[in-house]
């Protein structure tokens, strides 16, 4: 099982490493200081990624090796350089209306000001990530052909809803109206377009997604350039996965340190460990093992959306996210357990 997080640990030392340097360079003595909070970011992150490994490693199961390949090495730059550093740089600009060079200076030579920013640019970021995951959530659990339930009572009934059509964005558009009622009028508007971009990409990447399944169906022959278009989707999907997770930990994460350097070696570690598990979950076939798990994963999820959608007005520790997921996915594999235990004894 170790083998799967080598590089993880060899992310893990380099980085850590490199954050004691940092702290030696940025101001002298500072440097175990750097690593113990790189440590805890590190943790927190994967604390807040159980259910996202899980998600992954469920649509992981149906690419190809090459596409999984490319989603540790590639999805790993776009994760960490992408999501943990441009990302909130980009943001900051946008809002701020400044140069992106500029705001690289402000991050890395005046962090309380960069800090003031991104705090400016929280509520329609953790909108736009809560519509998408609450998408997801929705999605699965109304999914005509959902056999298995996990909480037969709730979740049945989540099935039934399949019958009205698009009832994904429904929901999800009823849930940014009632958040609007919540928000000072000035971040109003803001909020509104963001949680209805969320909720188009989501629209627009699944809806892609199912047009190249059934492409791929219909055109046998055609075949390997199907499932080439299929694997790019996939990736770009789990991308845009990743990165509505990441949102709450890359800005929790300003509430533990200010040096955006120190805080992508953190959150670079915790990916990394991340990605490894989710390979160790592909390749052993542990869904098909412990059924529940995608299960609790999606409900998981779900907690996720309703707490990034609390957080635009109310401020939510990420310990709580990290708590609640973690104890939803510990649920869901014991549920997996005893099922698999009755199942064996019935046989």
């Amino acid at each position: 099982m170790f083998h799967y997080f080598h590089s993880s640990f060899l992310v893990t030392i380099l980085g850590l490493v490199t954050a004691y340097f940092w702290g030696e360079h940025v101001h002298s003595g500072t440097g175990f200081a750097c690593v113990f909070i790189a440590s805890v970011l590190a943790i927190l992150e994967i604390s807040l990624s159980f259910d996202n490994a899980v998600v992954n490693a469920m649509k992981l199961e149906g690419m190809s090796e090459k596409w999984r390949h490319r989603f540790i090495t590639w999805g790993i730059l776009i994760a960490v350089f992408g999501m943990r550093f441009l990302f909130p740089l980009a943001v900051v600009a946008i809002f701020a209306k400044l140069n992106i060079l500029t705001v690289l200076n402000m991050a890395l030579g005046d962090v309380q000001q960069y800090a003031h920013y991104l705090e400016l640019t929280h509520a329609p970021i953790v909108a736009f990530g809560g519509a998408f995951l609450l998408m997801l959530f929705m999605d699965y659990f109304v999914e005509e052909k959902k056999e298995i339930h996990w909480i037969p009572y709730i979740e049945e009934k989540f099935h039934l809803l399949h019958k009205i059509k698009g009832i994904c964005t429904i929901t999800t558009l009823l849930v940014l109206g009632l958040l609007m009622f919540k928000l000072d009028p000035s971040i109003r508007q803001s909020v509104f377009t963001s949680g209805l971009a969320g909720i188009l990409i989501y629209l627009a990447i699944d809806g892609l997604a199912e047009w190249l399944e059934k492409r791929q169906e219909e055109r046998a022959k055609k075949c390997a350039e199907a499932v080439k278009c299929s694997g790019l989707v996939g990736f770009l999907y789990l991308e845009l996965i990743d990165a509505s997770f990441s949102l709450d930990g890359v800005l929790g994460a300003f509430a533990l340190s200010k040096d955006i350097i120190i805080i992508t070696i953190g959150l670079f570690i915790g990916a990394m460990f991340v990605r490894s598990l989710t390979i160790m979950l592909v390749e052993k076939k542990t869904l098909n093992e412990f059924c529940y798990l995608e299960h609790g994963a999606h409900w998981a999820i779900g907690v996720l959306a309703i707490l990034m959608f609390l957080s635009t007005f109310h401020e939510v520790p990420e310990v709580i996210t990290g708590i609640l997921g973690f104890l939803i996915i510990a649920a869901a594999f014991i549920s997996s357990l005893i099922h698999n235990k009755r199942k064996k004894n019935d046989a």
